[in-house]
């Protein structure tokens, strides 16, 4: 053991740890460094053999290890402490594993001597007591068989050790059966026999509980027979653990005993520690409960009053539960701000099993008293005077404060002395600090008590300050109307001009303030209750001690009968809210004033602490630093905390210009932890002890193997690996105390980090955003927003070159006028001007690859800043002044104000010469007529908005469109018509549509809408202009849609006629087709091959069908004049897309049957078998592929067009769900028709040339014939339909083949087939002429169709390339190839 002379402090870990061994081994000491400490070790103990277990094979040993560890930094036992109790038990080895770790001794230098003390739970043994000297001073001895503290740490141990203790458990359990009056005879034949039998069925079920020792019956009582029993373990129970004891013991029990294993009951004897902090509570302490228990496996709960209900954790009430030293259960209750409503009883109760334990306290507020003389007057003649204010309660005071609120500004100095808790305050005025002019003025001082748990108590002490020479009963003296004292609050009632000055006394109302003191950190919201007890009054309203307005969004108002309640609510406090606050009542010229002290502690919020890094990897062999930081506006000091998973340690502060810093430093891990994720987050604490945690670090663990990418300030990373930095701690360059905002994103690319995008905001640009940020918590937001607006637009105009080319500045602007545009108060001509230059920056055409970047990032920026548009000239009151015309390159506004009288036509016209636009609105005077007078008509035209909107940026034919924003500033009686003209420079075709933008599509991201809009014929020439007409408000432009047909055109009209004809024949067709089918089932699917083909016909009519009935009813949807009912549209869509691509699947299944009967003659699976492939094939995959599509596509509302029921293109090419199936089963069908064809036709030797060539052409036409609109090659047309600008030829085949497929079915699919036609026949009773026809069509079969001189016969050769002789069926063949051939046939047919 070194001696301690260089080092400070020791303290010593008792490692449990146990492995396997042969019997035949030697153990070597093993040790396991779990824990980062500061220097190596100072010395350790060697390992001591606890026990081992043989098992028959490897040896179970247990080891003590007595680890000393030395350090000079007090904290770093702390520290230590901490990371301990996060560790969770057992820790796995190779081999080894470590059982518990617990700090035993901790030794700190007392001049000469060391003092070893042992920590809670442990003590020095008695042989160590009685041979080295104890601290007597510090000694508090244990039964005497222990000591606590030793002077000097022993060289070879022992250390403080576990004292032999037993936890005695009390059981309950009954017997079903009589009970007899020889069990109360302890000396009793029957008492003994119950009591050896009860304690061994005792022993063989406890004896599995961890530490048990004993078991004893103590006695027998009635209730049936009630069995008491003690229990005495040496550790805590697990979880469970009894009532798994409890079953071993009823089975090894007689079951003679009947003993009731639902009877089972714990008695609590041990006893439970409440202990409250502090002593004495004050009204707005932050008070701890804590309650401690021998039993370390239970659960906990708290409850409050007599009706026990449940505290859960929240965010006044925060539970937190550890164990110590796995001796004791520690759980805490803390209650935050403790009130007089707190007050009551409070409990814990702790279950484990079968057993609760817990006890209960009743806590009391005390309310602070503060003495002093109210009320002084002071004459200014430069003598020093004081003001003195005691607490009447004894308590340890944490400080004393002293504030002063008042129009004129007389400082003194405080002298405080906290031990008798009294202050005094000495000032001293003279003539030139209180002149005649303000003789008179009363400043009142406020004497503060703060506690150390946060409580505070104040007392104001009004002070009159006189100037020298002037009447004592001066007249400008304020004297006292009428004073309500109610509870600490102060209400003062005047009648008068002002609320200083009275004549007359007149009592109007009684006001009542809420009475709890109000602190509060920032971030966390307040509430203040003002009542009156009267109901009439003309007007209430709040202001500041400084007198501005509180604006009525922070406030209600609410009368009753016999009274009134005005309640002002700020949901997130900021340092601007601290102060006093007036409640104001006014009736006429009288004013009911109460005043309510409002304090507000400093503490960032999370969204302005700056993490560095946010995510990264790093080296398991090195230390790794993390950072917060914050701007110092104040120069508050926080108590900070930086989690490592569930370990804290404190932080290291550092000052770097306007920034404050908390540093942390991760030290080197061992490798066996590799590779690990660790999450880190700091932890602010503010005086008021309010906190706030940062969102959290995560760090990646990794070994050193393929790091290819290294970098100081980046770091490392594996190739392919992405991280995301804040600019402040990036490589991004800026000037030294700039606060940059954003975000930059660094990919590992070969060795390298390259930059794979940047966010970053400027500093003037992100100071501007942090301000707007608390302009909107403000309590004079409205007064600050003229001044800010106009710094806005100045500095938007300096940083115009980084607004245009940085994502993140743009952005950060469209954040701030979005921010402002929410401040509800009047917008005049002056502030519209700064929004206008603004927006004039952002808009311009160099930015457009900005906004490109942008909304790749944030798809709905563009919609933001044009909702924000919106609500700034929904704002602009103009009062009697000219309504302004603002013109900028990239914005022009122009607006009118409705006159009393006849109202004019409202007719503005907007012309951008640098983008070749022009357009104007017109509103008549009938619907002007309808607006509230003075009501504020704006329009503001946009000539790049277009563009940007719908992320138009890349499509550039569809964005030379002007964008005009019209609003009313009052309410406007619907429908509300709107004329508009849009210059159109789409010359080349396609037809223009009105449209608005719809900030609600798109999952409230916006997209082009056209309800309530139409193009109009003016009776101008249109091919330069497009007119709309539109029955609302909001933002216009239009659009050019070249892929659909005008709605009057002779192609549109064409094309409709042609679907819902062909869908008439289709659906006739189809149903047809089933009853066919139906009639004639038994005599055509006689064998495999035609069951199968006629299985695949009929479900290809049945979805074709139901797809066309679904067909119908969107259209039906689509085509009403209502708005999309979207829920039908969906059904609709969904059930075409599926039914659709069923058709296509069963279509595919027929020519899989048609491949396999050809290709594969040999092999012959069974019907069940082809049944269940085919109607999964045509049915499982259609399910699948059209639910994938609804579930990703619906929740963000891009599953269908906007103008039809039928799967997106536009947004997220959904269509491509159904088209891609189709067009790869077409290709696939078409090489099977191909594969069909070929081996129809593959030659054979020796057969007639002429004859077998007319019947080989005859089964080719039919295949072709028949596979092709089967198939699905219609839909093939379809493809050319979806690309732009596609020509109106390939829409009409499409619409007509599409339109008749089912007509197609019915005839080449059904009717087609011969045996179909003979079944019909033969139901028909026509069997004669079917018998004749049977004749006929058999001796045409024999006979050639065309001959081999033919024209279209030597083409069909010339195609395949086959000259000769072919067969298609022989006499010969064998009976495998004869039938297999002739099912291919029937297929065909």
């Amino acid at each position: 053991m070194n001696s301690p002379r260089t080092v400070t402090f020791y303290f010593v870990l008792t490692v449990i740890c146990s492995s396997e061994a042969t019997l035949s081994m030697t153990v070597e000491p093993i040790v396991h460094p779990l824990i980062h400490h500061e220097h190596d070790l100072a010395g350790q103990e060697p390992l001591r053999q606890k026990r081992a277990v043989v098992l028959g094979g490897p040896v179970v040993e247990e080891y003590t290890v007595d680890i000393e560890i030395s350090f000079e930094n007090v904290s770093f036992v702390e520290s230590v402490k901490a990371h301990l109790n996060s560790l969770s038990f057992p820790v796995q080895g190779s081999g080894t594993d470590i059982l518990s770790i617990a700090m035993t001794t901790v030794c700190t230098p007392a001049g000469n001597d060391l003092l070893c003390s042992c920590e809670k739970g442990y003590a020095w043994p008695q042989e160590r007591c009685l041979h080295a000297l104890s601290c007597q001073e510090h000694d508090s001895a244990l039964s005497g068989r222990y000591c606590s503290c030793l002077k000097g740490l022993p060289p070879h141990g022992p250390f403080c050790q576990l004292p032999e203790a037993y936890i005695t458990l009390k059981i309950k359990v009954r017997l079903n059966i009589g009970f007899q009056e020889d069990l109360k005879n302890t000396s009793s034949a029957l008492y003994r026999s119950y009591k050896t039998d009860l304690e061994r069925a005792f022993r063989e079920g406890y004896k599995t509980l961890p530490g048990f020792r004993s078991v004893t019956v103590t006695q027998f009582t009635k209730g049936s027979v009630v069995v008491n029993l003690e229990v005495q373990v040496t550790s805590s129970p697990l979880p469970g653990s009894i009532h798994k004891a409890n079953e071993q013991v009823t089975q090894n029990l007689n079951q003679t005993y009947r003993m009731d294993y639902s009877s089972f009951q714990g008695t609590p004897n041990n006893e439970t520690k409440f202990t409250i902090i502090p002593d004495v509570i004050f009204e707005g302490d932050n008070v701890t409960l804590e309650c401690e228990n021998e039993i370390v496996f239970s659960n906990t709960s708290w409850y409050y009053g007599e009706k026990h209900s449940d505290i859960p954790n929240s965010d006044r009430f925060s539970i937190h539960t550890t164990v110590l030293n796995n001796m004791s259960l520690v759980s805490r209750l803390t209650i935050y701000n403790f009130t007089r409503r707190d007050a009551g009883i409070y409990g814990c109760n702790l279950t484990l099993d079968i057993f609760e334990f817990g006890t209960s306290r009743r806590i009391d507020v005390t309310p602070i008293q503060i003495l002093a003389q109210e009320e002084r007057k002071v004459v200014c003649d430069n003598n020093l005077i004081s003001l003195n204010c005691c607490s009447e309660n004894i308590a340890n005071w944490s400080k004393i404060e002293w504030k002063q609120e008042g129009k004129i500004r007389i400082l003194g100095n405080p002298e405080t002395d906290l031990e008798s808790s009294c202050s005094t305050y000495t000032l001293r005025a003279d003539g030139t600090q209180c002149p005649s002019g303000s003789s008179g003025t009363t400043v009142t001082y406020t004497c503060e008590f703060v506690s150390p748990y946060g409580a505070r108590g104040s007392k104001n002490i009004a002070v009159t300050f006189i100037s020298v020479g002037d009447n004592p009963s001066y007249r400008g003296e304020v004297h006292e109307v009428l004073r309500h004292v109610m509870e600490m609050s102060t209400v003062q009632s005047t009648t008068g001009n002002s609320l200083e000055t009275s004549k007359t006394q007149e009592q109007q109302a009684n006001l009542t303030i809420t009475p709890d003191p109000i602190s509060v950190s920032e971030g966390q919201s307040f509430s203040i209750t003002c009542l009156s007890d009267v109901s009439n009054y003309d007007e209430v309203y709040w202001n500041t001690s400084a007198g501005i307005k509180i604006h009525p969004r922070f406030y209600t108002m609410r009368k009753y009968q016999d009274g009134a309640e005005s309640v002002l609510t700020v949901r997130t406090s900021t340092r601007e809210w601290n102060g006093t606050y007036h409640c104001i009542f006014r009736y006429k010229n009288s004013y009911s004033v109460a005043s309510k002290d409002v304090t507000v502690h400093p503490l960032p919020l999370e969204s302005d602490i700056m993490m560095d890094p946010l995510e990264a990897s790093g080296l398991c062999t090195s230390s790794h630093q993390f950072r917060c930081c914050i701007e110092d506006g104040v120069g508050e000091k926080y108590s900070v905390t930086f989690h490592v998973d569930s370990s804290s340690f404190p932080a290291e502060r550092e000052v770097i210009g306007k920034q404050v810093c908390y540093k942390y430093s991760l030290p080197a891990n061992l490798p066996r932890w590799c590779p690990k994720n660790i999450d880190v987050f700091c932890h602010f604490t503010n005086a008021a002890n309010s906190s706030v945690r940062s969102p959290s670090m995560k760090l990646a663990l990794v070994p050193g193997e393929n790091i290819t990418c290294r970098d100081p300030v980046i770091g490392i990373g594996q190739p392919g690996k992405v991280i995301q930095k804040l600019c402040q701690f990036s490589s991004v360059s800026r000037s030294p105390g700039q606060i940059l905002g954003g975000t930059v994103t660094y990919k590992c690319v070969g060795s390298q980090w390259k930059e794979e995008k940047r966010s970053c905001i400027s500093a003037p640009i992100n100071g501007l955003l942090q301000l707007a940020k608390a302009l909107i918590k403000s309590p004079s937001q409205d007064q600050k927003l003229p001044a800010y607006l106009r710094d806005l637009s100045v500095s938007a105009g300096k940083e115009e070159q980084d607004i245009r080319s940085s994502p993140g500045s743009l952005g950060a602007i469209i954040s701030i006028l979005d921010l402002l545009s929410t401040v509800p108060t009047q917008v005049n001509s002056e502030m519209m001007r700064d929004v206008l230059a603004t927006v004039n920056v952002i808009l311009d055409k160099s930015s457009l690859n900005s906004w490109e970047k942008l909304l790749q990032q944030q798809s709905n920026q563009s919609s933001q800043l044009l909702n924000s548009m919106e609500r700034f000239t929904q704002a602009l009151q103009m009062g009697d002044a000219t309504p302004p015309w603002l013109f900028h390159p990239n914005v022009q506004m122009k607006s009118m104000v409705i006159k009393h009288g006849h109202p004019q036509v409202y007719q503005q016209k907007f012309v951008f010469e640098d983008s070749d636009l022009w357009g104007d609105v017109s509103i008549d005077e009938c619907q002007l007529g309808n607006l509230h007078p003075e009501s504020s008509v704006v329009t503001v035209a946009f000539p790049t908005l277009k563009a940007i909107l719908g992320q138009d940026v890349e499509r550039k034919t569809a964005s030379s469109s002007l964008v005009m924003t019209t609003t009313v500033s009052r309410d406007i009686i619907k429908p509300f018509r709107i004329a508009m003209t849009f210059k159109n420079n789409h010359h080349s075709g396609g037809k223009p549509q009105c449209v608005f933008w719809n900030f609600s599509l798109a999952n409230y991201t916006g997209g082009w809408d056209s309800s309530g809009c139409s193009v109009e014929d003016d009776g101008r020439d249109n091919r330069d202009r497009v007119f709309c007409k539109c029955n609302h408000l909001t933002s216009f432009s239009i659009l050019m849609s070249p892929d659909s047909p005008d709605p009057g055109s002779l192609l549109k009209i064409l094309l409709d006629i042609i679907s819902y004809i062909g869908l008439g024949f289709s659906i006739f067709s189809l149903a047809a087709c089933l009853v066919v089918e139906a009639m004639v089932w038994k005599s055509v699917t006689k064998n495999r091959t035609s069951y199968m083909r006629h299985i695949c016909i009929v479900n290809i009519a049945f979805c074709l069908l139901i797809a066309d009935i679904w067909f119908i009813v969107a259209g039906a949807i689509h085509d009403g004049r209502y708005p999309l009912n979207e829920t039908a549209c969906v059904a609709a869509t969904f059930f075409i897309h599926f039914f659709y691509l069923g058709v296509f699947f069963w279509m595919l299944t027929l020519g899989l049957m048609l491949f396999y009967r050809l290709i594969f003659i040999l092999h012959d699976a069974s019907k069940s078998t082809q049944k269940a492939f085919a109607f999964s094939l045509g049915y499982g995959c259609p399910l699948i592929i059209s639910s994938i599509t609804v579930g990703v596509t619906q929740p963000r509302e891009v599953y269908m067009r906007k103008n039809a029921c039928w799967l997106n293109w536009e947004d997220t090419r959904a269509l491509l769900a159904f088209a891609i199936p189709a067009l790869i089963i077409v290709v696939v069908n078409v090489s099977i028709t191909a594969v069909v064809i070929t081996k129809i036709l593959r030659p054979s030797i020796g057969d007639k040339p002429g004859k077998q060539e007319k019947s080989s052409l005859f089964q080719i036409s039919k295949s072709i014939g028949v596979l092709t609109p089967l198939l699905g090659l219609t839909w093939g047309f379809g493809l050319a339909t979806v690309i732009q600008g596609s020509n109106a030829v390939f829409h009409i085949i499409f619409t007509l083949l599409n339109a008749f497929q089912g007509l197609f079915i019915l005839l080449f699919g059904c009717l087609w087939d011969q045996k179909v036609q003979e079944a019909l026949l033969h139901k028909f009773s026509l069997s004669r002429w079917s018998s004749q026809h049977s004749k006929s069509t058999s001796l045409g079969s024999s006979t050639p169709v065309f001959s081999m001189s033919s024209p279209i016969s030597r083409r069909f050769n010339n195609l395949f390339g086959k000259t000769g002789t072919y067969n298609v069926s022989t006499p010969e063949v064998t009976s495998s190839s004869l039938e297999n051939s002739s099912s291919a046939y029937s297929l065909l047919n």
